[in-house]
């Protein structure tokens, strides 16, 4: 569900954060074992209030125990699955939304990160340049892998955005560069940085 400050045109939202060792893109897929008490309650506000937390990659310190630092560029998750397979265990399923950056942010008493964060305009449906078109189709023969694991649709194999998205989640990429990814505005800027990628390990024409 799309939150509500978001679908009333709002630029800016209070959220709790969850910084991780990995980028969610939007559009992406994320599975989240959640067990430390702050994040339960976490999890469990948002269910209630039918609302998003933020991930954002860790830039020092540890998923468990004191916050983190995170990168101030992070993705808002939508829960679409919630699991309790025993008590004071919940496994998560989230998918990616709009980009933020964080304006400010504070600790509350529990531990857990809340962020005032401003949300990217993201640009209009974009074309696969002609140049570039090879990334499509290189996305699409691993979409077809059977081997592999599948890509959450809809697909949108000829645009540039969810092109881009999809190939920074699935190449070989260190966390620090998927997070360079995520906080390119362009979308061709960013698909020339992963066909530079794959040029130089001779993966692509």
């Amino acid at each position: 569900m799309i939150p509500a400050d978001i679908a009333n045109g709002r630029q800016t939202l209070e959220i709790p954060l969850f910084p991780l060792g990995a980028v969610l893109f939007p559009g992406g897929e994320l599975a989240l074992k959640v067990f430390e008490q702050r994040y339960l309650d976490m999890v469990a506000a948002c269910m209630r209030n039918q609302s998003a937390f933020g991930v954002c990659l860790i830039a020092s310190g540890h998923e468990v125990g004191a916050p983190a630092e995170p990168y101030p560029v992070g993705t808002l998750a939508h829960m679409v699955k919630v699991d309790m397979p025993q008590l004071g265990i919940m496994l998560l399923e989230v998918r990616g939304g709009h980009r933020f950056r964080i304006k400010t942010r504070t600790v509350t008493p529990g531990g857990l990160l809340r962020a005032e964060v401003e949300l990217f305009g993201e640009s209009e449906r974009q074309s696969l340049p002609p140049a570039l078109a090879g990334l499509g189709s290189l996305l699409q023969r691993m979409a077809n892998d059977s081997t592999r694991e599948a890509i959450a649709k809809p697909h949108a194999f000829d645009d540039a955005s969810w092109v881009g998205y999809r190939l920074s989640e699935r190449l070989p990429l260190d966390a620090k560069s998927r997070q360079k990814l995520l906080e390119l505005d362009d979308p061709a800027v960013r698909l020339e940085a992963l066909a530079s990628y794959l040029s130089q390990r001779r993966l692509i024409l």
